[in-house]
């Protein structure tokens, strides 16, 4: 029976490399000279630090763009909100978003089931979820649905399967 996974993931390692590259650029234009600005990758966040409100929105502008550049959806990206740090500065925090959560899949279980395909049947299983259908062509209708509808979420189709 074909079927295909719907998953929620992201690849680090570009995340690593446009942090990086992020980096880079700071440190080498003009107009971030001087203000401590600064780009740091946690396990699973994003820090940006800089002396004021402006800058650090360039400074998220400038991750923005390294990340797109790289294909990591922004949509994996959870921004917290600026906060005052000592010595002038400001930070945020960028959580990274993974995996599909229980209140997301069964939103997405729905929605599946209300396209009122007939023979498509979805499960969640851990992070994933598992769509099977007897017909590979309602499979891609209801990728290509899902496509169209914005989950606030990154999702990647995966295992499609005959």
């Amino acid at each position: 029976m074909p079927s295909f996974d719907v998953v929620s993931e992201i690849d680090m390692q570009e995340v690593r490399n446009a942090v990086d590259q992020a980096a880079r650029e700071v440190n080498t234009r003009y107009d971030f000279k001087d203000t401590g600005s600064e780009v740091v990758l946690g396990d699973d966040q994003i820090s940006l630090t800089s002396n004021s409100e402006d800058r650090l929105t360039a400074l998220r502008q400038v991750l923005e763009e390294k990340l797109v550049k790289r294909k990591v959806s922004l949509k994996s990206l959870d921004y917290g909100d600026p906060e005052e740090g000592s010595g002038a500065s400001v930070r945020q925090q960028i959580a990274l978003r993974a995996g599909i959560t229980s209140e997301m899949a069964k939103e997405i279980n729905k929605f599946i089931k209300n396209l009122s395909i007939k023979g498509v049947q979805s499960q969640t299983q851990g992070e994933q979820i598992r769509v099977n259908s007897k017909k590979r062509d309602d499979l891609q209708a209801v990728i290509n649905k899902m496509k169209e509808n914005d989950f606030d979420l990154p999702m990647q189709f995966e295992n499609f399967r005959d």
